[in-house]
């Protein structure tokens, strides 16, 4: 369980929304059950319960509404019973509140009644939902000159606009020619528009009563006529829970006479209200705009200065710059200087005829070690030619042969060795110690 804290609900504020809920999210609906209970005090309401096989229901029909209920209303009889769900906050008691009590065989006539308004939804017949001007140029009101009605409605019209122009057009509002009467000055009021186009609203309205007292507004016919009517209507017919098929068909619906008075015109008195606001508002709303207005040109004037100072401030300002520009310029030019003489110093040090001195130096330093180092390796390869004679003169066959000895070679070249290689007649080569000699075997000794 959550912990108490300071925004905890008193018990009348937690019965209060209760009460909301159940008036909002419920509203008003047909219970039908049997009569238990019935009590008649003295105040004139009647408390009676509402019970089935199952359950039951508390219910209270107050009396403004008792003198509507035709039948009497005894313990065992079974009802149909029009109301709306509400709690009665210093008890917290759930209740009915009854606006219409009738004998359950009316059932079928609200039936019937139930099936045309279901058709007529189906056919676009609730569609209506234009705005109406307010407050209307010229109001038509169609009604009973004598009923209830059009004294609250002109009393509600006199108190919030006295400006207000009322034409009452006096109907039947109850009875069989009470429909086609309101069908016939409906469509004479649509067809004079064109003569008085300041003609902008139709109000249909009548006081409270039973439902056969209302049943000329559940006409398939009125409602029709109103859903096709030029004129922007406004249907007002019983108190708030009496809902007729004009009302549905209507462009806005007034739950009473009074209430439609309310909403075809402001009251006075708000707008008076609401224009002497907007007069503080907009007094306050000017002068703080003045004082707003006030204080930039104090800070303006307060910024406003001489042209001359101005000019001076400008001369001492442009000098300044002019001193910081030669410095400016004196810096970046010796800056330059510097850098000319870094790159003058690089281009002397790459230019073309240095680089040929310095290759010419680098030439005879090389010209001088390469003469050098061949000197020094022909010496060395002349000992070393020199070592090689003399080891080949020691293992030569010339050698040899200069000691009186000769080496014979056939035509080919091939050495002879054995006497029996040679044929008599056969022309050989001798090689002495100098020079060879050209001879011819002429017979082979053993």
């Amino acid at each position: 369980m959550a912990p108490p804290t300071d925004t905890a609900l008193s018990v009348s504020e937690v019965n209060r929304r209760a009460r909301l809920l159940l008036e909002q999210g419920i509203g008003e609906l047909w219970v039908e059950g049997e009569l238990s209970g019935v009590s008649r005090p003295a105040s004139g309401h009647v408390y009676f319960t509402l019970k089935d096989s199952s359950a039951q229901l508390r219910c209270a029909l107050f009396r403004t509404r008792v003198r509507f209920v035709a039948a009497p209303m005894r313990d065992g009889d079974r009802v149909r019973v029009r109301g709306r769900v509400s709690l009665f906050e210093p008890r917290g008691d759930y209740q009915l509140i009854a606006e219409a009590v009738q004998p359950a065989g009316e059932g079928e006539l609200l039936l019937a009644l139930e099936r045309l308004k279901q058709r007529l939804a189906a056919e676009g017949v609730f569609a209506n939902a234009r705005p109406l001007p307010c407050p209307p140029r010229h109001l038509l009101v169609l009604t009973s000159p004598t009923g209830a009605a059009i004294r609250d409605v002109l009393a509600v019209l006199k108190a919030r606009w006295p400006l207000a122009r009322v034409t009452l057009i006096a109907v039947p509002v109850q009875g069989r020619e009470a429909a086609p009467a309101l069908i016939a000055a409906l469509g004479l009021l649509n067809r004079q528009q064109a003569l008085d186009p300041a003609r902008d609203v139709v109000l249909i309205t009548r006081g409270g009563g039973s439902l056969e007292d209302l049943w000329a507004f559940n006409d398939e016919h009125l409602a029709r006529a109103i859903y096709h009517s030029r004129l922007p209507v406004m249907s007002a017919v019983g108190h708030e829970v009496d809902i007729t098929l004009s009302d549905l068909a209507a462009d806005v619906r007034a739950p009473t006479p009074s209430a439609a008075a309310e909403m075809l015109v402001p009251d006075r008195r708000d707008l008076l209200r609401r224009l002497a606001g907007l007069e503080r508002q907009l007094l306050r709303c000017t002068q703080a705009r003045l004082e707003r207005e006030g204080q930039r040109l104090d800070h303006l004037r307060a910024r406003l200065r001489h042209p001359g100072e101005v000019l001076t401030r400008k001369r001492q300002v442009l000098g300044e710059l002019e001193g910081r520009l030669r410095r400016a310029m004196l810096m970046r030019l010796a800056a330059e200087r510097r850098q000319l003489g870094h790159v003058q110093r690089r281009m002397d040090a790459c230019h073309p005829r240095r680089r040929v001195e310095q290759a010419g130096e680098r030439l005879a330093r090389v010209r001088a070690r390469l003469e050098q180092a061949m000197q020094r390796d022909v010496t060395r390869q002349r000992e070393r030619l020199a070592g090689l004679a003399r080891q080949l003169q020691a293992v030569s066959p010339l050698a040899v042969l200069g000691r009186g000895y000769a080496i014979l070679q056939d035509d080919e070249g091939k050495v002879i060795r054995r006497a029996g290689d040679t044929q008599p007649g056969q022309a050989l080569t001798a090689r002495l110690g100098e020079g060879k000699l050209k001879v011819e075997v002429k017979r082979r000794l053993k």
